[in-house]
């Protein structure tokens, strides 16, 4: 028992060098080839190997001939241990690669394609990374160009609805300057009234920046869904009263929600606003709220004659005004002058930014905005 333990004590003191030793070497090639990594450590294996061997031998354990013979085993291991830790470290070198090239081509704009050679499995996890974030990447993408595309037309749309005005503005203002204003009085009740449109449209695009910026600060509370809709339904009586519309809100429920009760207002106001701009004379719009399926649902519905499916997907767009089938018949009576098209892209962020969301479809005669809360209940 006794030499069997100063044997192994023997082969760990010999191992236990050239283990130190091979880890002082893979240290220095860290930064080199996995293959070179692989090769220092069969070299370490067949080492300790040796090296426990020669210990064991000097301590007069193993006669000549046992050594030769062990040592001899030990010389073919190592050939062998080598020659399978270069070929494996070949391999995983040029996988490895391959993973390089595909990910470069991924990092130059292109999208990212395993290679379709097998790899090890951590090289396959990578590469299912890889993949992963190379849709992102490209949704990601996709949806810069669309909100590019969008500030290039909102800044042409703005530009135009701005130029209007303020010639109408400077016109005036020169009329009342020159004295050639035959009544001065309707001289300056227009210019008030141009001047209130664009302070409109400047809030307008104060409140849409700050809905892309993520900084707008709400204030939750609970209240009443009935309360919010009476407060946006008194504030456009009047301008539905102007142009003929009946607004219809007996289909709200008293159901609690928690939002920020000034801009949830603004919500409803905008969508009224709309259906009202957008439904002819002696038309209905009307305004329902209830439970549904754990939230709730607030609604608004026009007269507006439908849109076209494929503009349904843009409705909720910046600056998306509408189409020909959004105008009224003829007969409509008048209609608001239509805004720099920021009051839906205004309401679907706020319902966003409420964890909620805003979608619309059509029914018969009109369509029908709906917007979705969480309910606090």
């Amino acid at each position: 028992m006794k030499d069997i333990l100063l044997i192994a004590l023997f082969a760990f003191g010999g191992a236990a060098c050239a283990g130190a030793l091979g880890a002082v070497v893979l240290r220095l090639v860290r930064r080199r080839s996995v293959a070179v990594s692989l090769t220092v450590i069969a070299a370490v294996a067949v080492t300790a190997m040796l090296a426990g061997t020669l210990a064991v031998a000097r301590a007069m354990f193993l006669s000549p001939h046992d050594l030769g013979v062990v040592t001899l085993v030990v010389a073919m291991a190592a050939v062998v241990s080598l020659a399978t830790a270069l070929l494996l470290g070949r391999w995983v070198v040029a996988r490895s690669r391959e993973l390089s090239l595909a990910a470069r081509d991924f990092g130059d704009g292109g999208s990212f394609a395993a290679p379709p050679v097998p790899a090890t499995a951590e090289l396959a996890a990578l590469s299912r990374e890889l993949a992963a974030t190379s849709e992102k990447l490209a949704a990601s993408r996709e949806r810069e160009r669309a909100l590019e595309k969008s500030r290039r037309e909102l800044v042409a749309w703005i530009s135009h609805d701005l130029r209007t005005p303020l010639a109408g503005l400077r016109a005036m203002s020169e009329a009342l300057e020159d004295g050639m204003a035959a009544d001065p009085a309707r001289y300056h009740r227009q210019i008030r009234t141009e001047v209130d449109r664009l302070n409109g449209m400047v809030g307008d695009l104060f409140e849409l920046s700050r809905i892309h910026a993520g900084a707008l600060a709400l204030s939750p509370s609970r209240m009443s869904v009935y309360d919010l809709v009476g407060d946006a339904l008194s504030g456009v009586d009047p301008l539905a009263r102007e142009h003929g519309v009946r607004l219809v809100g007996e289909a709200v429920d008293r159901v609690p929600v928690e939002v920020d009760g000034k801009e949830m207002t603004r919500v409803l106001a905008n969508l009224l606003v709309n259906a009202i701009r957008h439904t002819p004379a002696d038309g209905t719009v009307a305004i329902a709220a209830a439970r549904r399926e754990g939230a709730v649902v607030v609604s608004v519905t026009d007269g507006c004659g439908g849109i076209p499916a494929e503009d349904l997907p843009r409705v909720f767009d910046t600056g998306w005004r509408g189409t020909p089938a959004r105008t009224p018949p003829a007969g409509a009576g008048p209609v608001p002058p239509a805004g720099a098209g920021l009051g839906l892209a205004i309401v679907r962020g706020i319902v966003e930014a409420h964890a909620g969301r805003a979608v619309v479809r059509n029914v018969p005669g009109g369509c029908r905005f709906e917007v979705t809360l969480p309910d606090p209940a």
